[in-house]
């Protein structure tokens, strides 16, 4: 692995997890073609920097994407049998893991430096134990009236109110133990592939009687990139997402945009309330982690400033 031009990676490893704004329109549509569209946007970043020499694996949020299937459990309910969460889960990792395969190719064939893409399917082991079942708290789907979201209550899920937009479902979001197919993504980047994997945190799973069974829930996609990194053996982690930067106190009349810092710090800031839990918290944890762990550089930037985050150029910026 070298390193040159102020930090660029060339030839180094770079994860990267692009969040949510990277797979919908900016007003939130998620119909395929505005997916598609916003997918070909958000490669064009990712493919500068594998042609200044970066070997990429990614990973993605699929929020939208089983937020629609869920809709489509409901209103198909009485003609095919709802398929669990982790079924969701698995389908989203497939759809959009094919949908930024092909943008990827066609950006770097623009570039003249195609190479090989793959998508895994990946699993993610938690604990069938972890607190997070026992109180599920991670919003998923769309907002529904009260009467709808009580009906969905009678049939066993968790709802909750989120003030005048409506009622949301509710499920667990455990901590991320193991990435479970890690194993083929490092293997088919070794072997030069750009690899998807992990998407929407991977597919949750759980150990029952020595045998894997998937569960109700979702695991947070930055904090499995952060899991998938370190098993990568990745140098850089990038957390790509719709705002420039981490902030502290945000909100408040001291807000401000953290440009550099280090792992410590971050947990002391994290530690005095910073950064919201269900948001940038997650980001926060997934960069302080690796970076902890040994990672070189972590960054938390807007997808348009992928390669200079990567740099240590833009964005917020953790080193040890």
């Amino acid at each position: 692995m070298t390193w040159t031009g102020g930090g660029t990676p060339g030839g180094a490893r770079v994860m990267i997890a692009l969040g949510g704004n990277a797979m919908t329109a900016s007003d939130g549509s998620a119909t395929p073609d505005a997916q598609a569209a916003a997918i070909e946007r958000a490669m064009a970043p990712v493919a500068d920097l594998v042609a200044a020499g970066a070997r990429v694996a990614l990973t993605h949020g699929n929020g939208p994407q089983v937020g629609n299937l869920l809709i489509k459990n409901r209103l198909a309910a009485g003609v095919v049998p709802p398929v669990p969460l982790d079924w969701c889960g698995a389908q989203t990792q497939a759809t959009v893991g094919v949908m930024i395969m092909n943008a990827l190719e066609r950006a770097l064939a623009a570039r003249g430096a195609s190479r090989p893409v793959a998508t895994i399917v990946t699993r993610t082991l938690v604990d069938a134990a972890d607190p997070g079942f026992a109180d599920p708290a991670k919003p998923v789907g769309r907002y529904f009236p009260e009467r709808q979201a009580r009906s969905a209550m009678e049939r066993g899920e968790v709802w909750r109110p989120f003030g005048e937009r409506g009622w949301r479902r509710v499920v667990a979001s455990p901590e991320p133990l193991e990435i479970l197919d890690a194993g083929a993504a490092a293997a088919l980047l070794d072997a030069g592939h750009i690899v998807v994997a992990a998407g929407g945190g991977g597919a949750p799973v759980v150990r029952a009687g020595g045998t894997l069974r998937g569960v109700e829930a979702v695991v947070d996609k930055d904090l499995a990139a952060e899991l998938l990194a370190r098993r990568l053996g990745a140098d850089v982690l990038v957390i790509a997402t719709d705002v420039e930067h981490a902030m502290t106190g945000y909100g408040t009349p001291d807000e401000r945009p953290l440009h550099r810092t280090t792992a410590a710090e971050l947990a002391r800031l994290a530690a005095a309330g910073h950064f919201a839990g269900g948001s940038m918290g997650p980001k926060v944890e997934a960069v302080r982690r690796f970076v902890a762990a040994g990672g070189r550089r972590a960054a938390i930037a807007s997808l348009a400033r992928l390669g200079d985050a990567a740099r240590g150029a833009a964005g917020t910026v953790v080193e040890a």
